[in-house]
């Protein structure tokens, strides 16, 4: 932990808002950086966020208020995943810390993440407009991550024919890719696939089942 040493101030300034250094070096499991990765710090007191994004090397350096405690996450593609905590104490209007704080975050990200919030009309391939807010989410994180590419896998429960129910799983697939590329996301990077019911995530016997079983996936490739 950085220790404190003291400033000297004016008489007359004003003191300003206290903020130490830190960096933060962004790795995989086996120690390998992991370039582009966006670690965000949120302060506990009130909920103020700070962020930054790792570069080639795996490093980001930025500063944090003293005086509290931040949570902080890894951004993924639909939200942020914990990791853990750092607290900062308060400094004395003329102290400041000799050296940066040193935040080491070991992250290996998943490879499939499921849609929560993404809605079509029954037994249709049109988006509903509540499925904006989470789309927008994975648009940002594909335009950060500008050189991965996804999977789009449109899933149905088992109710229906195979047929219908592959062709309705790939046209829904297919209008969340046409999404993406209207927000600015190249075509080449976006596969839309449709599953049916042939990788059930539930049993389809139950209502709980068969709705756990209609669902959107997005594969990192």
């Amino acid at each position: 932990m950085p220790i404190a040493a003291m400033a000297q101030v004016g008489n007359n300034d004003k003191p300003a808002r206290q903020m130490a250094d830190v960096n933060v070096i962004v790795t995989d499991l086996k120690s390998n950086p992991r370039p582009a990765e966006q670690i965000i710090f949120i302060a506990k007191k009130n909920g103020e966020k700070f962020s930054g994004r790792a570069g080639k090397d795996g490093k980001i350096s930025l500063k944090l208020p003293t005086g509290d405690t931040f949570v902080i996450k890894v951004k993924t593609i639909v939200d942020s995943t914990k990791y853990g905590l750092i607290a900062i104490r308060e400094l004395l209007p003329d102290e400041q810390f000799a050296e940066p704080f040193l935040v080491t975050v070991k992250f290996e990200p998943a490879k499939s993440y499921r849609l929560d919030n993404v809605y079509f009309d029954f037994g249709k391939h049109t988006l509903r407009p509540e499925s904006f807010t989470e789309l927008d989410e994975l648009v940002s994180y594909m335009k950060w991550r500008e050189n991965e590419k996804i999977e789009i896998g449109g899933h149905t429960d088992n109710v229906g024919t195979d047929t219908d129910n592959l062709k309705l799983s790939q046209n829904r697939a297919e209008s969340i890719r046409q999404y993406l590329i209207k927000k600015g996301i190249d075509p080449t990077r976006v596969i839309a696939k449709g599953y049916g019911a042939l990788q059930p995530d539930a049993d389809n016997s139950t209502d709980q089942g068969r709705q756990k079983n209609r669902r959107t996936e997005v594969k990192i490739l």
